[in-house]
């Protein structure tokens, strides 16, 4: 264990703290509060300022718009060095949307749930910590709500996302298949990532349009999802999505039954789970590929590719032991060896692979993370301690970077780690890597 470095990951996130409550991912790329970064960096706070943790959560709460719905970002302040910003989203064109917290229309993988559960289980003062939950739960089981009444058209228990940015994985290669099926005109913006970051570590100016057109079809819609089923041309059934739901609503029954009473909660939360887990398994396991696979709702066809993703169900207990020995020895197969750190965001066989472009192929830290949680659940302890042992040396050699290129060689003759630097859920998930 470095001190220096758990010393390092602590100042990150302090610095990274502000004055308003909540946490930017790192400074100039992302000066706001990002949904599922909230979440990792409230269990990097809980470590060692458990009030912090809290002051992220509710932060973060507070922008919930009156239908449960939480939004990816939260502008609480205003910047000029980020695009699109909330005059591009215009989320007040819902009316449902939040009058006080300025938004966007969209939103990430719903992490609020087993956050508070891994609050919970590292807060000392666990009445304290208790009394937190209670007064914030049903905030998320709202949000809960608002997926499985308003995301899932097929009422299968699986939810829809109708933006890459919604997956978290923004820019990966998986959805090149559905951009390939839309033309959408040519945006005049001004990006500001790219002077910020190293142009080929980012999207291109083309991807960029299909992003910007997809967000154009949702405002004239005025975000309202049963329109946005119908019209939207990017609308997919994501795994890594659906295993955080899926997670989540399994720590809200747990955090339930901790509290006492809601037993109409739980059940509703348990007939959730139900339909959920089977239709996952039925319809997003490809036992060919031995991975859980994306399905395109707009185009009713699979997306048969490969990445990280396809191995996050083992954080949810999704995979049976037979499905769960299959993927990781896909992963495995695929993924690893020597001259590799695992996990890789993409299919390093496939030639859409790019191991320095955002999600296109660097491993990530929080995708790590789930995989080593996922495999101790299922008794692969010597493969979760790999991928923990190699998310270390990463940020050991690299630094709190926000990715890092997966070929080991690289390291021998330049820095690994892309994007943006002293990175908060980098530093977060890394106090709590060391910490377990």
């Amino acid at each position: 264990m470095s001190i220096r470095l758990i010393e390092q990951a602590q100042n990150i996130l302090n610095t990274n703290f502000q004055s308003g409550g909540y946490t930017i991912p790192c400074k100039g790329l992302y000066p706001f509060q990002w949904k599922w970064d909230a979440g990792f960096i409230a269990i990097g706070y809980a470590h060692y300022d458990i009030e912090k943790a809290k002051t992220e959560i509710n932060s973060l709460l507070s922008s919930q718009w009156l239908n449960g719905f939480i939004p990816h970002i939260v502008f609480h302040q205003e910047s000029d060095t980020y695009f699109p910003g909330p005059d591009f989203h215009q989320a007040e064109l819902n009316p449902l949307s939040n009058e006080n917290y300025p938004s966007t229309g969209m939103t990430q993988p719903p992490v609020v749930g087993f956050t508070l559960e891994k609050m919970y289980h590292i807060a000392k003062d666990k009445k304290d910590i208790l009394q937190f939950i209670q007064q914030n739960i049903d905030k998320v089981y709202t949000n809960h709500n608002y997926f499985y009444t308003n995301r899932d058209p097929k009422n299968e228990g699986l939810v829809y996302i109708y933006h890459n940015w919604e997956s978290g994985t923004d820019n990966s290669p998986v959805w090149d298949d559905i951009w390939a099926t839309m033309n959408p005109p040519e945006y005049k913006v001004e990006r500001k990532d790219i002077k910020i970051i190293d142009p080929s570590e980012r999207p291109t100016n083309r991807e960029y349009d299909h992003y910007l057109y997809i967000i154009d079809i949702a405002k004239e819609h005025k975000y309202d999802d049963i329109k946005i089923a119908e019209n939207s041309p990017f609308l997919v059934q994501d795994p890594l999505f659906n295993t955080l739901l899926i997670k989540s609503n399994q720590s809200l029954i747990n955090l339930y039954k901790v509290l006492g009473g809601n037993e109409d909660k739980i059940k509703q939360l348990e007939e959730w789970q139900s339909k959920s887990i089977n239709s996952f398994n039925n319809k997003l396991y490809n036992a060919d590929l031995g991975a859980y696979v994306y399905y395109d709702l707009r185009n009713e066809k699979y997306i048969n590719q490969i990445s990280s993703s396809s191995f996050a169900p083992l954080y949810a207990g999704i995979p049976s032991k037979d499905q769960a020995s299959k993927i990781v020895k896909t992963m495995l197969d695929k993924f690893g060896g020597e001259n590799r750190y695992l996990c890789a965001s993409f299919d390093p066989d496939s030639s859409r692979f790019n191991p320095k472009k955002y999600w296109r192929g660097p491993v990530w830290i929080n995708m790590n993370w789930f995989l080593y949680y996922g495999l101790l659940d299922y008794g692969y302890v010597d493969l979760a301690n790999n991928i923990k042992s190699d998310s270390i040396e990463l940020i050991t050699k690299a630094g709190f970077y926000e990715y890092f290129n997966p070929n080991k060689e690289v390291y021998k003759y330049e820095n690994g780690g892309y994007g943006g630097s002293d990175f908060s859920w980098t530093a977060a998930l890394y106090i709590d890597l060391i910490n377990n």
